[in-house]
């Protein structure tokens, strides 16, 4: 119903005529319109039905008001009145009241102007300008007399204004309207019956004003009429109308103009004085006059801005009320007085840190008060930022980014934007405008570091710290939110994530089970840092773990070794000199570096004074030459210890068999003499054929050396026992370079080979073979090939 109500509210008192030349729009409607009356559809005078301008942020303007007389209805797209529009406050005399507006969208930024044709209605009384008029009439005053009376005012223009005035019914006057050369009109008592003081020495007249509106209006005026003697010459001007130039902002008492009047009488009826006539109260306040010499001086506080232009109504009087009226007209001159002013009429903020040079994040507009080159404005931004103004449409500019923006940089910019008018001395104002850049999710994290290193003892325990990867993102907020995580691998076989775990906040990465350097010394893993963008980034790097070694092994010893229960009984010739080699301990520890140096110890022997032991070798040889009075029997205890802290170390003994003839000692020797000799010779061409392939292979094994009278069979190694780089007192594959000798210190044969199951056959024809080049230590040679062989 209330909208109803304002459209046919509309219809009745808005009449509009609406015109699209150059996209400018002109309405005609009423003042004192109320508020929410309808003044038309904006949407269809400039076509956009189909568009529609509420996504246009469609906004109306007045220029240099700070009222809003009207806007967008945006739901109904009509034209709404917001504010009272006064047509006397606006155009006051002028008959043909326009105001202008600016009618703004946005996206794009597009200007229409906007006319307001303000209509006239009746909605001011007729005044005048004082509630009582004094008239002095000598009684000798001849019929047809005129005496003048100052019109009355009406605010309103055309039919509204005044236009007829009715005189109290009187035997004496009638009131007739005149017209000045200037064109104003003022009415005039004309006396239609001569006066008779004795009969009548003051008359009470009630003047009517009446105006032509439809409801009329009216005001009245008492002339007071004193019957006086002769004064029959009313002050005249020396001029019909007075023009005069005025600075904007003269000091107070700054003289204007003066103007003069004569009257022809003499005496108290030849005296002048001088009295505003018709004058509104904006010039009443700015102006003063003196009543006697007729000087016009400044009283308030000039503004070309308020007003540019005074008429001024002077009325002289004699002593005895006759009077005349002249026209003063005020020009007042420009000063630039007014700074520009600017206003931010649209702002994006904040804008994301990827947009392209070029795009548009608000709308500046820039008004000066002033008038011609006062007015004149130069808009720019003043410090260095990536921003720039460019003019767009009148004194609208759009503020654009003049490069690319990175948020990492700069996260906020102040702009100061600047205004600069051409007056004379030039005024400006400045207006800062802050403007965040969003950040977007271009960075990836960087680990600070290229590559980590972590170093961690061996059977450490498990949930140990590692070390910690660090890197920055400077993204913001989630964008800049690292998570770690381990990349899937393998190590030893097994998941990375079976040996270590990474805290995915702090990036600190813990060893989930004890290592153990005998199965690996050093692996490598990737660790990932990845933010929380969308699309998330991310960035690896390696982290290489080095295990070191404890000693947390004893040593072992491959030689000698348990027969059963008892150990194993060496052979040595009873003629056997000091310093031959009678036997070797063997001995591997699985730890390396220092904590795999072994040294070996007699602990214990039958004789101490008859064998040594050699430190680093583990070579048992004899002191002295053995005597007779020696014991058959030797029984030796030997420690081997390795180098770490705490040393570690493993024991054996050791037994020797002193023996003038090896062949007696064993029934079964002939026997596997003849088998020897016999296979020595099929076999010859094979062993030499297996001997170049083994020299020759590709992968050629690391050697042990040790010059002694017994080769060591495979099965005394300890199974799939593994140094992983190499260092240690072993390797994965077993291999000997064996010296076969009397005790000599020389070597008579020298055969390479790979110790395995599978070999110890081959070992004993070789031994065999040997056997053949060297007869007479065949007795020996033969009873150590006996021995290995019932192995």
């Amino acid at each position: 119903l209330r909208k109803l109500n304002r459209r046919i509210y509309g219809v009745l008192f808005v009449f509009f005529v609406a015109q699209r030349t150059k996209g400018d729009l002109t309405y005609s409607v009423q003042e004192e319109l109320k508020r929410g009356s309808i003044i038309g559809n904006i949407a269809r005078d400039l076509g956009l039905e189909s568009l529609g301008i509420s996504a246009r942020k469609a906004r109306v303007e007045m220029e240099g008001s700070q009222k809003e007389y009207i806007r967008v209805d945006l739901r109904n797209q009509d034209l709404v009145v917001t504010e009272r529009i006064d047509r006397e406050e606006h155009c006051g005399q002028n008959p043909n009241c326009i105001l202008k507006f600016d009618l703004l969208l946005e996206n794009p930024l597009e200007l229409h102007r906007l006319s307001l044709q303000i209509q006239d209605i009746n909605d001011n009384s007729p005044v005048f300008q004082k509630d009582s008029v004094k008239l002095e009439i000598s009684e000798i005053a001849l019929k047809g007399s005129r005496y003048r009376i100052n019109a009355a005012h009406d605010a309103d223009i055309g039919q509204n204004a005044v236009q007829s005035y009715i005189l109290q019914q009187n035997a004496n006057f009638v009131f007739n309207m005149q017209t000045t050369n200037a064109g104003s009109k003022y009415g005039e008592l004309v006396l239609n019956k001569e006066l008779d003081r004795e009969e009548q020495h003051e008359l009470n007249l009630l003047l009517t004003a009446v105006d032509g509106g439809s409801q009329q209006r009216s005001g009245t005026v008492v002339i007071k009429v004193t019957v006086l003697d002769a004064n029959d010459n009313a002050p005249l001007f020396t001029e019909a109308e007075y023009k005069a130039s005025l600075h904007e902002n003269a000091p107070l008492n700054t003289p204007v103009i003066t103007v003069s009047a004569k009257d022809a009488d003499e005496g108290l009826n030849g005296e002048v004085t001088y009295e505003f006539g018709r004058i509104s109260e904006k010039s009443e306040k700015l102006f003063s006059l003196d009543e006697k010499t007729g000087e016009i001086v400044v009283a308030g506080e000039i503004d070309y801005e308020e007003g540019s232009k005074y008429e001024l109504m002077i009325e002289a009087k004699d002593g005895y009320g006759l009077s005349s009226e002249a026209k003063v007209i005020i020009d007042i001159t420009d000063a630039n007085d007014n700074a520009p002013v600017i206003y931010l009429k649209s702002l994006s903020n904040p804008i994301p840190e990827n947009v392209s040079p070029g795009t548009e994040v608000g709308i500046i507009n820039v008004q000066d008060r002033d008038s011609e080159r006062n007015r004149m404005v130069r808009c720019f931004v003043q410090q260095n930022v990536p921003f720039k103004l460019v003019p767009s449409i009148k004194n609208y500019y759009s503020l654009v980014t003049a490069g690319q923006l990175d948020r990492e940089l700069v996260s906020e910019y102040n702009i100061t934007i600047t205004a600069t008018d051409e007056g004379s001395p030039p005024l400006s104002s400045s207006k800062t405008v802050q403007l965040s850049v969003a950040d977007i999710n271009d960075n990836p994290p960087v680990f600070e570091e290229q590559s980590y290193n972590a170093y961690i003892n061996e059977n450490n325990k498990p949930g140990s710290t590692l070390c910690s990867v660090s890197s920055r993102d400077p993204d913001w907020r989630q964008n800049g939110t690292v998570i770690y995580s381990l990349l899937p691998a393998e190590v030893n076989g097994a998941s990375v994530s079976s040996y270590l775990s990474i805290n995915g906040d702090t990036g600190v990465i813990h060893a989930v089970r004890s290592f153990d350097y005998e199965q690996f010394r050093s692996f490598k893993f990737h660790v990932m840092a990845r933010d929380n963008g969308s699309p998330p980034l991310s960035s690896n790097v390696t982290v290489s773990v080095f295990i070191s070694d404890v000693n947390d092994n004893s040593p072992q010893i491959l030689y000698p070794t348990l027969e059963g229960s008892s150990f194993m009984t060496e052979l040595v010739p009873k003629a056997a000199q000091g310093g031959s080699l009678v036997s070797k301990v063997i001995a591997v520890d699985a730890d390396s570096g220092q904590n795999a140096w072994l040294s070996y110890h007699i602990v214990k022997a039958t004789d101490p004074g008859l064998f040594s032991i050699d430190l680093h070798s583990g070579e048992i040889r004899t002191q002295r030459d053995i005597l007779e009075s020696d014991s058959m029997k030797q029984n030796l205890i030997v420690a081997v210890k390795d180098n770490g802290q705490p040393s570690l170390s493993a024991t054996c003994s050791m037994y020797l068999l002193i023996s003038d003839n090896l062949a007696e000692k064993n029934s079964k020797l002939t026997s596997y003499l003849i088998i020897a000799l016999v296979s020595v010779s099929t076999l010859f061409l094979t062993s030499i054929i297996i001997i170049l392939g083994v020299r020759f292979c590709r992968r050629r094994k690391p050697r042990l050396l040790f010059d002694g009278a017994v080769a060591i069979p495979g099965s005394y190694m300890p199974p799939n026992y593994a140094d992983v780089d190499g260092i240690g007192t072993l390797r994965s594959a077993y291999n000997y370079d064996t010296y076969l000798t009397t005790g000599s210190r020389t070597s008579d044969f020298k055969f390479v080979s790979s110790y395995n199951d599978n070999t110890m056959p081959q070992t004993c024809f070789l031994f065999t073979f040997l056997l053949v080049f060297s007869p007479s230590e065949a007795a020996f040679h033969m009873l150590i090939v006996v021995n290995i062989c019932k192995l």
